[in-house]
């Protein structure tokens, strides 16, 4: 799956607006409206552009709170982490996980409406669970960059 120089120039503008029309699409790429069409259609079919997103403001639903939670596990056996990787899946407080090394085993960003909400919330996912070892709270004072925009190196050779 190589992007060329155009694909990368598509995919740098689709990342900062989604919703650009062909027309500016061909600006952007220096190709006819059809072709950018066709190009953005197999980056999304060879799954280089895994979804399309809105960023949401958690103030104006609700959400105001956000943690960052670091988690260990009792033990690191196969089953344990994939089970863990199945409730962060399932769980829609969870915006993002990752699976990662050093200290701990999780990070997770997970969203609340109020620190009394979060502490129900850790009761039911974390206490519940007798595969956690422990978990670490960090909550976030301010947001200020949210995103999942990839730098991406324009070669034009």
């Amino acid at each position: 799956m190589a992007i060329d120089a155009t694909d990368a120039r598509l995919l740098t503008a689709l990342q900062s607006n989604s919703r650009l029309t062909s027309e500016q699409l061909s600006e952007i790429a220096f190709l006819s409206p059809t072709a950018c069409l066709r190009r953005v259609a197999r980056l999304r079919s060879e799954g280089i552009i895994e979804a399309e997103v809105s960023i949401v403001s958690p103030k104006v639903v609700g959400r105001p709170l956000t943690m960052l939670v670091l988690v260990s596990l009792e033990r690191e056996r196969a089953d344990i982490i994939n089970r863990f990787k199945r409730s962060i899946r399932e769980t829609p407080e969870v915006m993002s996980g990752w699976y990662i090394t050093g200290e701990v085993d999780f990070a997770l960003i997970v969203t609340a409406k109020s620190m009394e909400d979060y502490e129900a919330f850790t009761s039911r996912f974390f206490y519940e669970n007798p595969d956690i070892k422990s978990f670490k709270t960090l909550v976030v004072m301010d947001r200020v960059k949210a995103g999942f925009s990839l730098p991406i190196e324009i070669n034009d050779a």
